[in-house]
């Protein structure tokens, strides 16, 4: 089975499998572009601590925020290299707190860690 992105839940007696990796901030494998609700008609992508761009939806931040991770991986400016994330999370399952239907920076980590091998 190909590895898959998980979404982590607090309900009552639920458990991350075993052999998952948690990716979400404050992991070392966080985005480092955070995205938040504004107000009710506005959410906003940060960087460092600066409002980078703002959205009408949540969908198109979390979108936004993927773009820009992959950009910084490719430019070398990401908190870690492709090669990295090959090296270490291949095969592995993906764990994050973003809705599965919603853009996710571990299916970008997915895409890198496992060429052809998403679900």
């Amino acid at each position: 089975m190909s590895p898959r992105r998980i979404q982590r839940r607090r309900s009552r007696g639920w458990r991350m499998p075993p052999g998952a990796v948690y990716v979400g901030r404050p992991s070392a494998w966080g985005n480092p572009y955070r995205v938040s609700q504004a107000d009710k008609s506005m959410w906003v992508v940060k960087h460092q601590g600066r409002v980078v761009k703002r959205f009408a939806t949540g969908r198109e931040a979390r979108a936004y925020a993927v773009h820009r991770l992959a950009k910084d991986i490719q430019t070398g400016r990401a908190p870690w290299t492709a090669e990295a994330v090959r090296e270490r999370l291949v095969g592995l399952d993906l764990a994050c707190w973003c809705p599965l239907d919603s853009p996710c920076h571990a299916d970008l980590l997915l895409g890198l860690a496992n060429p052809g091998g998403i679900t």
